[in-house]
């Protein structure tokens, strides 16, 4: 217990330094250069006009949290299970893998006029935006995962009459787990991003709705309200991932 608390606030520290440093800076730069408020307001007046905008700001965030863990939990299920699959069938590994890179290779925000059409405007688009997003990024990392099993490990399993999908549950997932919480650790920044994106694209409500909202009325304290907003709720999610890395992966 004495030692994860060690860990925990070893890892906190520099977060918390690192904010301490973005704070001196980003004031000391307005301050000394005389940055006026229309490109660079101080970070009084965007968290003043945060809380004086709380309802608005609750409202967007709950629906952009809604399409980001969605897609989140949709495309890390299917990013895992699609890596199983491809580990217990070589063959089509070989075909799905290139076609997978190659969808890929292009931004994800890029299919999201096809998304918009297909889905609609509401969550539905941006929860299959996101999931392309964390699908790729979770089936890569669980399938180089999977396949770091002990190769005398996987034959004395198979001597005691283990079937392969016994190996993948018993062996080959707690094997992978690192890769996999790694591919989850990734993906938060960019459900967040792609869900705001996508928002801004075409959507009903939500944090990107907002920003492109308030950029078109040059509100430009409620663009950097929505920001801040989002980078808060991704920092905690983040810090949720790594206490659920610490359970799980424990002997790391």
């Amino acid at each position: 217990m004495v030692a994860q608390r060690k860990l925990m606030g070893s890892s906190i520290a520099p977060a918390v330094l690192c904010v301490v440093v973005l704070l001196v800076v980003w004031e000391g730069a307005i301050l000394l250069l005389g940055i006026p408020p229309f490109v660079l307001p101080s970070l009084d007046a965007i968290v003043r006009h945060a809380f004086s905008d709380t309802g608005r700001l609750v409202a967007a965030l709950l629906s952009t949290l809604g399409e980001a863990l969605g897609g989140y939990a949709l495309g890390s299920l299917l990013g895992l299970l699609l890596a199983v699959v491809l580990l217990l069938a070589p063959p089509l590994e070989r075909i799905v893998m290139p076609l997978a890179v190659a969808v890929n290779a292009v931004p994800t925000v890029a299919y999201a006029p096809l998304f918009l059409i297909w889905f609609g405007l509401g969550a539905a688009s941006k929860v299959a935006l996101v999931a392309l997003a964390v699908g790729f990024t979770m089936l890569v990392n669980a399938l180089h995962g999977l396949k770091q099993a002990d190769a005398a490990a996987v034959n004395l399993m198979r001597s005691f009459g283990a079937g392969q999908l016994k190996i993948v549950w018993r062996l080959r997932l707690p094997v992978a787990m690192p890769s996999v919480v790694t591919a989850l650790r990734v993906s938060v920044p960019r459900s967040m991003i792609v869900a705001i994106v996508g928002e801004m694209l075409g959507a009903y409500a939500g944090l990107g709705r907002m920003i492109y909202e308030s950029t078109q009325q040059v509100d430009l304290l409620s663009v950097w309200a929505a920001v801040l907003v989002a980078s808060l709720a991704s920092m905690v999610f983040y810090g949720v991932l790594v206490w659920i890395d610490q359970k799980l992966v424990w002997w790391r």
